[in-house]
């Protein structure tokens, strides 16, 4: 196995992935044009916890869902929350 050096952590699987990094997946619905605020939700998520982080996915979904999870446990959802980045980006936080 190749070791990868990187100037903020070392890359250790075969894939270049770290294992111990948490995976964040945002999924929206599509027919309701969630895309926008989806892709807002990754941006903040990726501009405070970036280097902390594997993956901010965007998956599309439907029947108006709009939800957050970290490492497969939803932390949002728009269901029974207010849309806010800054209340998502604090849940986020809180499950790293």
């Amino acid at each position: 196995m190749e070791l990868i050096e990187c100037p903020s952590f070392t890359f250790n699987s075969p894939d270049g992935k770290r294992s111990d990094m948490t995976e964040i997946e945002i999924e929206y619905c599509v027919p309701c044009g969630f895309l926008d605020r989806a892709e807002t939700i990754q941006h903040a998520v990726l501009q405070q916890f970036g280097e902390r982080v594997n993956r901010v996915s965007l998956v599309t979904g439907d029947h108006g869902v709009l939800t957050v999870a970290v490492d497969d446990e939803i932390v949002w959802d728009k269901a029974d929350d207010e849309y806010d980045v800054d209340e998502i980006t604090r849940r986020v936080r809180s499950a790293l």
